[in-house]
């Protein structure tokens, strides 16, 4: 099985500084959703793995995250992608989880629910430090675009090892689905 893992916001739709809290304000960014169709042709389970503290802030509530979600959901199946799963961290950063990226929490669970190791190369596709970091530490390989925080994230410095760096996710598909498989990243 061939699985990635997106970050949500800055990934598949614009980010926000005040947090997506409705459907009217995720916006997907162009090219992501047909991104992630070109990964279900090519046989990857898409996992998306995204930080969600505007519920432990009050900002929204489960309704309208499953609202939110439901919506790129949708969006999605209109050009023929398909997101097999959602993982989230309804947490503040001071509640200490371990659900909460840059902890691999959210990771380990998804090596669990979809029987296999993130240590063969899955890639994690972020645009924090955080994001990638999370998934370096379960074993998965960097992708940073620069999308959403993406650009400031790679002028802070300190990305793990080996991160690769695209402009946004459908050049990161594009390289995904160019490479060779036996290839590692």
């Amino acid at each position: 099985m061939k699985l990635i893992i997106l970050d949500r916001d800055g990934v598949i739709n614009h980010d926000s500084d005040a947090f997506i809290k409705s459907p009217d304000e995720w916006l997907p960014i162009k090219g992501s959703l047909e991104a992630i169709a070109r990964l279900n042709q090519a046989g990857y389970r898409v996992v998306v793995a995204t930080n969600q503290s505007g519920i432990a802030r009050g900002l929204l509530n489960m309704q309208m995250l499953n609202e939110i979600h439901q919506k790129m959901h949708t969006a999605a199946q209109l050009v023929g992608a398909e997101i097999d799963a959602i993982f989230f961290c309804p947490h503040a950063a001071d509640d200490n989880c371990d659900c909460r990226k840059p902890k691999p929490g959210m990771f380990i669970d998804i090596a669990k629910r979809f029987e296999t190791s993130l240590r063969n190369g899955v890639p994690v596709v972020g645009d924090s430090l955080r994001d990638i970091q999370a998934g370096f530490v379960a074993g998965c390989a960097p992708f940073l675009v620069l999308t959403g925080k993406g650009e400031q994230t790679r002028a802070k410095g300190g990305l793990p090892p080996g991160t690769m760096v695209f402009p946004d996710l459908a050049a990161a598909v594009d390289f995904l689905l160019k490479k060779p498989a036996e290839v590692a990243v």
